[in-house]
């Protein structure tokens, strides 16, 4: 497996930190950064400054958002970056959701599936180098009734640029097994992905005549090493709220694709239960229906040799990525974490039929 983490600059560390854990990751032997933008920073931005403070690592938008760009905007965004880091660009697309799409962009959430495709095949034939000819139910270009001609871009893409999508719906993901390059995943639960996830993803990897091994199946979850059951306790207890605020308060109060994934992988009473609690103020009582179980089946939270065998059941889950985001109080703290987390995976790889606690 290869080895991510994920930037997101939302106001509270400093970006000269956010850097220095970049660097300092990269010399560590991490495979690949990607960067948020969700309802804070932008992507292209700091991805941009970070190729310039690194040589090696591979860097991803994780994600820029449908509907904050036009199609072409992303494709120019990605020959850019692509071409200013060396080919070490990773193009990542994802629908958002209502709130922050209709809530803060002011434009309609409405057919993100149709919306998607339509966006994927436009970013291809812009990177293949041609005039931009496309007539689609959600996009035409060029404008009909305009005097406009078809156009191509007046930069070439020097390297290919993969494409990712972060997808959790059925739909998405057979979208995702059809036409991307890999795929961004959260919410996952590798005792339940058989039929939550890789069912979908396998019946749109059929429809392109492709396999699994043609897809970088990427998966996150916060990793942490606790030195005693105290301290695992109080992890638990932390990530309960962070897996509330998912349940039931993302999206909006009619959509929300991580309740969904969390019900398609045997939750959905408590998912249910949680998002009402949550969307009618009772925001302790969401927290008190979290279990343990949920918190450890979607994290890599535990001892050491608990962390490892959560790795190893990813592994063979078909995990082909890891991406993880490390714990620590400090930058120090959290490099630590992520320093351990990358040998253990590296340990994974090299003997993954064994187990380090024997």
């Amino acid at each position: 497996m290869r080895t991510a983490t994920t930037i997101e600059a939302s106001g509270g560390e400093s970006w000269s930190g956010h850097t220095d854990f970049v660097v300092e990751a990269e010399k560590l032997g991490l495979d690949i950064c990607w960067v948020a933008e969700a309802w804070g920073s932008d992507a292209p931005s700091a991805l941009g400054y970070y190729a310039a403070r690194t040589d090696r690592l591979l860097l991803g938008s994780g994600v820029m958002q449908l509907g904050t760009r036009t199609p072409a905007a992303v494709a120019q965004t990605a020959v850019t970056l692509s071409n200013l880091s060396g080919g070490r660009f990773l193009l990542g697309l994802g629908a958002s959701g209502p709130q922050v799409i209709e809530g803060l962009h002011g434009v309609p959430f409405a057919r993100p599936l149709r919306r998607m495709r339509e966006t994927v095949e436009i970013v291809k034939r812009v990177l293949d180098g041609g005039r931009l000819s496309y007539s689609g139910a959600e996009f035409t270009i060029p404008l009909p009734g305009s005097e406009a001609v078809p156009m191509r871009l007046s930069m070439r893409a020097e390297h290919d640029v993969p494409v990712y999508l972060a997808s959790l719906s059925p739909a998405m993901l057979r979208l995702t097994g059809e036409v991307a390059d890999g795929w961004l995943g959260t919410s996952f639960v590798p005792e339940g992905a058989a039929d939550a996830y890789f069912a979908h993803l396998d019946e749109g990897l059929d429809r392109s005549g492709r396999t699994r091994a043609d897809l970088d199946v990427c998966q996150g979850a916060e990793v942490a090493f606790a030195p005693d059951a105290d301290a695992l306790g109080h992890m638990i207890a932390r990530r309960k709220k962070e897996l509330a605020f998912s349940l039931g308060g993302m999206g909006s109060a009619s959509t929300n694709f991580y309740n969904n994934a969390y019900s398609r992988q045997g939750w959905a009473d408590v998912a249910a239960e949680v998002r009402e609690r949550w969307q009618a103020g009772d925001r302790d009582g969401a927290v008190g229906l979290v279990t343990d179980e949920m918190v450890l089946g979607t994290t890599l939270i535990g001892t050491e040799d608990m962390v490892s065998e959560r790795l190893r059941v990813w592994h063979d889950a078909g995990v082909t990525t890891v991406r993880l985001y490390p714990a620590g109080e400090t930058l120090g703290d959290r490099l630590d974490t992520l320093a351990r987390a990358i040998e253990l995976v590296r340990e994974v790889d090299a003997n993954p039929q064994s187990s380090r606690s024997g």
